[in-house]
């Protein structure tokens, strides 16, 4: 079965799956790139400079086993705030992944002496190598992050950063929204829950999603300039919205994120957000897209860090 039109063909319209059907789907996602090759071996090659912390394992049978992998700053001091950057929380989101890569390779020095760091570049690794949303169960790990969170992936995560929380200043929550968001995701989303498909549409260019109960308007603010010289930032649509919210500023959005059980509510900063690239857009590059992630978190966190912030 291809991916693009499994989710449709599984089950009954209008009936939400149950063990059958998730099976039936979860054999269907084939293996398609390889997390020992884009993401662990990074993550060797770092081990120079940081600490990895191999905070969990998961075992998915015939899929494989995969470890959970963080970089903590090497010269850690209990003095010093936390920061925090997640990517591939959703697999399938590349630029998450390899922005979070980047700035650990290559930003991250210029933070030492200043913020302990923590980096979990793929945090759903079954997901990354199927190029899906979901986890094996057909359970989407971005809406986990809480205490009755039916993923492993996001439990495991919240038990790793639990003995530093209370000290993070920023955490930075990678993410993209893709045209497969409409012909693949959302769609499986309402085959699964036996609810009827809505389109809707896709913002061409990067925007931020601000936490509705702890907004940080000039965090998100200088996020976006510095973004907007590497990419274009997504217009709103006809409505002022993107993705169905108003519009708070340009490229600015808001949810309420810990009720959610969003991963930007994991870590309890005060500044936190969730960025989106598209990079199905004409006008950018997977490049560009790489650039634009770890340029927002190069950007929130020297914001973060600013006397007056």
């Amino acid at each position: 079965m291809d991916s693009t039109t499994a989710p449709l063909s599984i089950g009954t319209p209008g009936v939400p799956w149950g063990p059958e059907e998730r099976r039936a789907w979860r054999a269907a996602q084939l293996k398609r790139r390889s997390y020992a090759d884009d993401v662990l071996a990074v993550v060797e090659r770092l081990a120079s400079t940081f600490e990895v912390l191999t905070y969990g394992r998961l075992d998915y049978g015939a899929d494989g086993t995969y470890p959970l992998v963080a970089l903590k700053s090497r010269a850690w001091s209990d003095t010093l705030p936390v920061a925090m950057v997640t990517g591939g929380v959703h697999g399938y989101e590349t630029s998450g992944v390899h922005g979070a890569l980047r700035f650990a390779e290559r930003d991250a020095g210029s933070f030492v002496g200043r913020l302990n760091l923590l980096i979990a570049p793929c945090v759903s690794p079954w997901a990354y190598e199927r190029i899906h949303r979901w986890n094996p169960d057909a359970v989407d790990p971005n809406r986990s992050f809480k205490p009755d969170g039916a993923a492993l992936e996001a439990t495991l995560l919240m038990a790793a950063v639990a003995p530093w929380r209370g000290r993070f200043l920023a955490h930075v929550d990678l993410h993209e929204t893709t045209d497969s968001d409409e012909t693949v995701f959302r769609p499986a989303l309402a085959a699964r829950d036996g609810k009827p498909f809505e389109p809707g549409e896709i913002p061409d260019g990067f925007y931020l999603v601000d936490d509705a109960e702890n907004r940080q308007p000039g965090f998100h603010e200088a996020i976006i300039d510095a973004v907007s010289r590497v990419t274009h930032i997504a217009p709103p649509d006809a409505r002022g919205c993107l993705i169905g919210e108003p519009v708070l500023s340009p490229g600015v959005i808001q949810y309420a994120v810990r009720s959610l059980g969003l991963c930007a509510g994991l870590t309890g900063a005060r500044f936190t957000t969730t960025t989106e690239v598209y990079p199905d857009s004409p006008r950018t590059t997977p490049a560009q897209c790489n650039e634009a992630q770890a340029t927002a978190v190069r950007a929130g966190f020297e914001y973060a860090l600013r006397p007056a912030a």
